[in-house]
């Protein structure tokens, strides 16, 4: 039956949310079949004649099954790409190895793409550059209460408030302004 191997591939991606090894042996079936529907179609068109008319209804059928195995391979692909584009924002530039040996070739260069096309837009947004991949949820609030870690003394805010930070201190700190010194270690955030 024509379609049934396209069918596998794309049911492939429902059984999880992680990104699988790409199938390249149904893959490059699906591709077959696309190719031999193309030349018994060609075969068929170019054997008409006034005599011999082409079977229509075998020529739509066979061109509906190269359509529908097309779509699904773009699907699966697409699919593929969506994960990936995720796991971009999630994971970060780097991917983690249990996801990079499950990649192909082309899809690792598309990754490398998107990370630069990424940086690039990134770098781009005002004076220093804003990294819209720290904060995909909104903050729930503005400031957040943090923990002292390290012995930092005083730490000047925007408004021209200051704090001195010393180790087992706890305060309610503006967000934006003490999210350096959280990734440096010496602030820790405290989930309520």
């Amino acid at each position: 039956m024509f379609g049934k191997e396209a069918i596998k591939l794309v049911g492939e991606l429902d059984t999880s949310e992680e990104i699988k090894p790409f199938n390249e042996a149904i893959f490059r079936q699906v591709l077959e079949e696309i190719q031999s529907l193309y030349e018994e179609n060609s075969k068929d068109v170019n054997a008409i004649t006034e005599e011999n008319p082409a079977p229509k209804n075998t020529l739509i059928v066979r061109h509906f099954a190269m359509n529908r195995n097309k779509r699904c391979l773009l699907a699966y692909l697409y699919h593929r790409m969506r994960r990936l584009r995720q796991a971009r924002w999630e994971l970060g530039s780097i991917l983690p190895p249990e996801i990079t040996t499950n990649l192909i070739n082309p899809e690792i260069q598309w990754f490398q793409s998107y990370n630069k096309i990424l940086a690039t837009y990134m770098r781009s947004i005002g004076d220093d550059g804003l990294n819209i991949t720290n904060d995909i949820q909104p903050p729930k609030s503005l400031y957040i209460e943090v923990r002292c870690v390290q012995d930092y003394g005083k730490f000047e805010f925007d408004d021209g408030q200051i704090v001195n930070l010393k180790p087992n201190t706890y305060h309610l700190l503006p967000r934006a302004q003490c999210e350096a010194l959280i990734r440096q270690g010496i602030l820790e955030h405290v989930s309520s």
